[in-house]
């Protein structure tokens, strides 16, 4: 290879390289949508590719690709910090509503070590932060004062038994269900912020009145603010997974409200109310990262951007987006990248 063919290789590298990072940080932001539970929430995403702790079974992004159980730094404090900052300008520029910065990731947030700074450094933006948590790192107390200074955190409780937990939750080999739950309890007690519980039902799996009797102690127990019921209303990652019939969908909530104060179903749609940005593909990229979109959702994008399907066709056609079906309903998700399989399950000693 000459000099000429050498520096053009390394050019080509290098500008590849740029536009993979450019887009990788997009991704760190995204939105401001619309939340069943918090008004207009901008999403921040702290974790790449499908990283978590639990691999659920009704996940609307699929099957976890990489399994840790162990905290570690995924992108520099300031990095987060002027990616959402940027977002945050550009909503408030456009008169768009933002109530919540939310750490709802692709993955589960506490894996970054960084979370608690990064808390510290968006507060300085003026607007209340949220965090979504599967609850399995609460076990550990530098999680716990890290979650801490959130204004709102929300935690996930399935199950409080293991053979039911494992079943439907497919946890990291390291993690201890028992330890979860005395560290959901321990947190409660130094958290004074608004703390909710969200349990999604799964027909058949963890919605029987055994499961339902003994969640809904421990619950009232923790004292939330509210305790949330869901379905699942997106694509699961299992195919098996179905929402309970109506029926039990109402025999559980009754079950909540016989010992939990401030009880919910999330049981409709969020609506379509998503942020237009002005780029088109960027915008449905974007939120398909981490929020699977109805068709009339997506419908109702490209009409703000005054852009045809044939967007939505490109994206398919160039494999970035991918059209599932859900009952009766099309979805659209992006295609995440996928981790090589010599790393998908690690031990809580090597993460």
């Amino acid at each position: 290879m000459n000099i000429r063919s050498l520096s053009k290789f390394f050019y080509n590298f290098v500008m590849n390289f740029n536009e993979l990072f450019i887009n990788i940080l997009k991704m760190i932001a995204f939105g401001p949508i619309p939340s069943r539970r918090l008004g207009r929430s901008l999403g921040i995403n702290n974790i790449p590719f499908k990283i978590c702790s639990y691999s659920c079974i009704y996940c609307q992004l699929g099957k976890t690709l990489k399994m840790k159980s162990t905290r570690k730094e995924f992108y520099s404090v300031e990095k987060i910090f002027n990616t959402v900052k940027d977002k945050v300008e550009k909503a408030k520029y456009k008169g768009e509503q933002i109530d919540y910065l939310t750490f709802v990731p692709d993955g589960e947030p506490t894996l970054d070590i960084n979370l608690g700074k990064e808390i510290d450094r968006l507060k300085s933006l003026g607007i209340k932060i949220a965090v979504f948590t599967n609850s399995s790192l609460l076990t550990y107390e530098d999680v716990r004062l890290d979650l801490v200074k959130a204004d709102l955190v929300s935690v996930k409780i399935d199950a409080v038994d293991t053979e039911i937990w494992k079943k439907i939750n497919h946890p990291h080999k390291a993690i201890d269900l028992y330890s979860i739950l005395e560290g959901l309890l321990l947190f409660r007690q130094i958290f004074d912020g608004k703390l909710i519980s969200e349990t999604m039902l799964v027909n058949k799996v963890n919605d029987d009145h055994y499961n339902i009797n003994k969640l809904a102690q421990f619950i009232a127990d923790l004292k939330p603010d509210t305790a949330y019921l869901a379905i699942p209303l997106r694509p699961p990652a299992e195919k098996s997974v179905e929402p309970p019939e109506e029926s039990t969908v109402n025999n559980c909530f009754q079950i909540f409200k016989g010992r939990i104060n401030n009880v919910e179903c999330l049981t409709g749609y969020e609506g379509n109310a998503f942020a237009c940005t002005g780029n088109i593909e960027e915008d449905i990229l974007s939120i398909t990262a981490v929020h699977p979109m109805r068709q009339d959702a997506v419908n109702e994008l490209l009409r703000k951007s005054n852009k045809s399907w044939a967007v939505i066709d490109n994206l398919i056609k160039l494999g970035k987006l991918i059209e599932p079906e859900y009952k009766n309903r099309k979805f659209y998700i992006r295609k995440l990248k996928k981790i090589s399989s010599n790393n998908t399950n690690d031990s809580g000693n090597k993460d």
